[in-house]
Order: structure tokens, then C-alpha cells, then sequence
């Protein structure tokens, strides 16, 4: 982070004349007119400027300005100040990306290229750093920390899940049945899903199997991969699905908790640990299912470090209607076991840890960040998971219970000195605010569940 000349060697990276020839051919060869330039948020919602497209190699060298709290969701507090930086804060320069170039499937004269954000090279005494709240460029880094120092190549899956909701979707199902996995239901979401995996396909997601789960609820994956391209996908996975959902004139939420009484959103991450082509989270020969010693420090970070991670994984006021409606299959305690839905984490497969807490609104960039620094914890201190939980149903001796509302996942994240220290701390600070303002508007909220219970029956 207090690398000055950061921007100047992207720059000169971008200027490369190899990269700027390619980027002109791909640019000409698919009819592209416009840019955009983007960028994820704290929010993991994605902002961007649109340039035309013969202006690339200006953009290759000068990069985009922005305001500074685009980054921050430009979200307000309470008293109308916007958090992160008020009127006088100043721009970041974000620099394209140019390996991230892809076309939009639905329109092909636009494309879109991720950016790194800096902080502008004229600034005196922080000029040319990364910015601190860029998400995406942090991520990077920390897993190339983590590599350099353990070896180890981290890679992930994600199982996003969301809820469609519009004419000809409505759900078949016997009275006090799940829906899940019925053929019926699901080539009621055929034309749904045919786009979703054709668009997912024309913009590099190598798209492998999906199911219906829950009412309107569909769940499409991915291959794994690095966990930079993982979260890179997922945002670009929820992209497609907004588009999807105004072609045919329906809704797509990625709420984690829509409903009472059926399944939550989820985005469950699948982790694996690599050296070279080993994955050493098994042991080879291995048939049971079993974790090796170096997955089992991994997993005792993972549980050290998960109610101080709460506040990134299930990030909304929301998220936490998940754990609080009985036998719906999200984890409220820091345990693992072998092949349990109510688990934390789970080992559903050798070589696999599927860590449960994450849902469909989380920050991929945020929540690899910390599952990366955990598991270094972990296998640094050697921390023992114990043994794994067979039932997962009760809070065992050695696993701690989560925090059940953001308020309270707030103040585990602040405790969490570790955490906190992984980040930079301008993104704890603006991240906790977020997060608070948040919770405050909440509490402070008149809700139809207020009047239905206070209205006519007080005193």
C-alpha cells in the first residue's frame, strides 16, 4: 500500500505495444463502439464510465477519473454527509485492466474492462498508491502475499444463489413440500436459465451445472479457479442476471433472505489449497472423507476468525433473517463436520472446504480477503479445529456462537484486531461506517412488523 510508483509501472504495463495491438484487434474485430470502464464497490455493486472505444489507448495511459466515494456506494449518513469523503474529496485514476476486456453478449458494440484504482501520481506523499478502498486490487495482492509467503495457491467456487419472481414462474408443490430439484419447476425457469448460461459463456464463465432449490430460487456454477477470477465472475454473473431478468420482464434478487420460511440466499465458497498441481487440503489415497493436517490449520483460522468475519459475509440487516429461521440450513455457530448442511464449514467432498456463511449480497473481493488471512492465521499458529461435529445441530464445546444481527457483527469486526490489521485501514474505517449507518437507519425504521404488533395492542 505505500508503493508511489504502483500507477506508473500499470501505466507502463498498459503501453506496452503488444498489449496496445492486441486491445485494437479485439476491439475492431468484435464491432465494439463503446467502453466501460468498471469497477466494484465496497457494496460489491459495480460502477463504471462509459468511453467510446476509439479512445482506448488514452484510457490505457491516463486512466478514468472518479469520485472518490463511488467506491463507497456514495452513500449517505443520516445527516446527509457522504461517507468516505464529502463534496472537497478528491478523484481516484483507475487504470484499465486490458486481460479483462470482454463483450457484451446482449450488445456487442459495448465491452467492459475492469480498472484498478490509485491514488493520482500528483498527490503529494500517497500519489501513485493503490487506493486502499479498491476491493478488487486488494485481493490480488493478498493472495500474492499469501503465495510468496506459504506456497500456496488459494482457488474457490462459488454456489450463487437468487430469487426470480414475474409471470410464468409461479412455484408447483405439494402443501408442506420443497420444490427442490423438480423437474417441473425448473423447465419453468428454462428460458430463464438458457440465457443465463449463454450470456455466462460469451463472457468467459465456464458454466458447469445448476438447479432449482427453492421457490423462484435457481442456483447456476461455475468452474472453480483462481480466487481472483472466481469473485471477478460472480460480479459479472450477477451482471448477466440483471440483464436476463429485464429481457423477459421479471425480477432477479440477490436479497438473502426474501422470504420467511424457505431457503435464503447463499453464496457458499468452496476452497481448496494448491501447491503446484497438489491439493494439499487432501491426502491422496485417501477414500473417506478426511482433511489433511495443513486443511485442518486452515479450518482452525477459518473458525478463530469467523465472527469477526460476520460483518463481510453476511453484510446486510437481512442477512441474518437466514439464521434465525429454524431448519433453513445456515450456520449460526463456528463448528465444522464431515458432509453436514448445518456446519460452518463443510467437507462435502475430499479436497473441498465450503465454508456456509456467505450469502447472495456479499463482496467476493472482501470475503476471499478474509478467508485468505484466516487460513494463513491458522496454518501459522497450527490452530486445531477439533473434532468435526457429527450432527452440527448444537454448538459444540469448541465452537463459538456467530453474531445474529449486523450490529453485532459490527463490533466482532472492530474486535478482530487480527482482521482489521489484514485490512488497510482506511477500508475498515469507511466499511465499518457503511456498515453502521446501516444498522442505524434499521433501528430506527417504522416497520409494517412494528404497527402489527404495537398498533392497536398497547398497553
Amino acid at each position: 500500500m505505500l508503493d508511489r510508483e504502483a500507477f506508473s509501472r500499470h501505466q507502463a504495463r498498459n503501453l506496452e505495444p503488444q498489449i496496445v495491438k492486441d486491445l485494437a484487434a479485439k476491439i475492431e474485430a468484435a464491432g465494439v463502439e463503446y467502453i466501460y470502464y468498471a469497477l466494484p464497490t465496497i457494496g460489491s455493486r459495480v460502477v463504471a464510465k462509459m468511453v467510446p472505444a476509439n479512445h482506448f489507448r488514452r484510457n490505457l495511459e491516463k486512466g478514468i477519473a472518479f469520485h472518490r466515494t463511488a467506491l463507497s456506494d456514495l452513500q449517505n449518513d443520516r445527516h446527509g454527509n457522504l461517507i468516505g469523503g464529502g463534496i472537497e474529496a478528491r478523484e481516484f485514476w483507475a487504470l484499465p485492466e486490458p486481460e479483462s476486456f470482454v463483450v457484451l453478449p446482449w450488445d456487442t458494440s459495448v465491452a467492459r474492462i475492469f480498472c484498478t484504482a490509485y491514488e493520482p501520481p500528483h498527490l503529494p506523499e500517497v500519489g501513485g498508491r493503490p487506493l486502499a478502498i479498491d476491493t478488487r486490487s486488494l485481493l490480488a495482492r493478498t493472495h500474492a502475499a499469501f503465495t510468496e509467503r506459504t506456497g500456496f495457491e488459494v482457488r474457490s467456487g462459488t454456489e450463487p444463489e437468487m430469487t426470480w419472481e414475474g409471470p410464468g414462474m409461479e412455484v408447483v408443490k405439494r402443501p408442506g413440500s420443497s420444490p427442490a430439484y423438480q423437474i417441473e419447476n425448473l423447465e419453468r425457469m428454462r428460458p430463464i436459465y438458457k440465457k443465463l448460461v449463454t450470456y455466462s459463456k460469451a463472457m468467459g464463465l465456464d458454466m458447469i451445472e445448476g438447479d432449482y432449490e427453492d421457490d423462484g430460487q435457481l442456483e447456476l456454477n461455475w468452474m472453480y479457479d483462481r480466487v481472483e477470477n472466481t469473485a471477478d465472475r460472480l460480479v459479472t454473473y450477477r451482471q448477466i442476471c440483471k440483464q436476463v431478468a429485464r429481457e423477459f420482464g421479471v425480477t432477479a434478487s440477490f436479497m438473502p433472505k426474501p422470504y420467511n420460511g424457505q431457503m435464503g440466499n447463499g453464496c457458499h465458497h468452496n476452497l481448496s489449497l494448491w501447491d503446484g498441481d497438489t491439493n494439499v487440503i487432501e491426502d491422496a489415497g485417501r477414500v473417506e472423507l478426511h482433511v489433511s493436517e495443513t486443511a485442518r490449520h486452515a479450518i482452525g483460522g477459518m473458525l478463530a476468525h469467523a465472527q469477526g468475519s460476520m460483518a463481510v459475509m453476511a453484510s446486510t440487516v437481512n442477512s441474518y433473517k437466514r439464521f434465525w429461521d429454524a431448519g433453513q440450513f445456515a450456520p449460526s455457530t463456528a463448528n465444522w463436520g464431515l458432509d453436514s448442511r448445518g456446519c460452518l464449514i463443510r467437507i462435502s467432498a475430499n479436497g473441498r472446504m465450503e465454508y456456509r456463511v456467505p450469502d447472495s449480497a456479499v463482496n467476493p473481493y472482501l470475503s476471499h480477503t478474509l478467508l485468505i488471512a484466516s487460513m494463513e492465521d491458522g496454518i501459522n499458529r497450527k490452530l486445531e479445529p477439533g473434532a468435526p461435529d457429527e450432527a452440527c445441530d448444537s454448538a459444540p464445546a469448541l465452537g463459538a456462537q456467530l453474531p445474529l444481527t449486523l450490529g453485532d457483527a459490527i463490533g466482532a469486526f472492530v474486535s478482530d484486531t487480527y482482521l482489521t490489521s489484514a485490512l488497510p485501514a482506511d477500508l475498515v474505517s469507511i466499511y465499518t461506517k457503511l456498515k453502521e449507518e446501516e444498522w442505524a437507519r434499521y433501528c430506527g425504521s417504522i416497520t409494517e412488523w412494528d404497527r402489527e404488533m404495537y398498533w392497536e395492542t398497547m398497553p
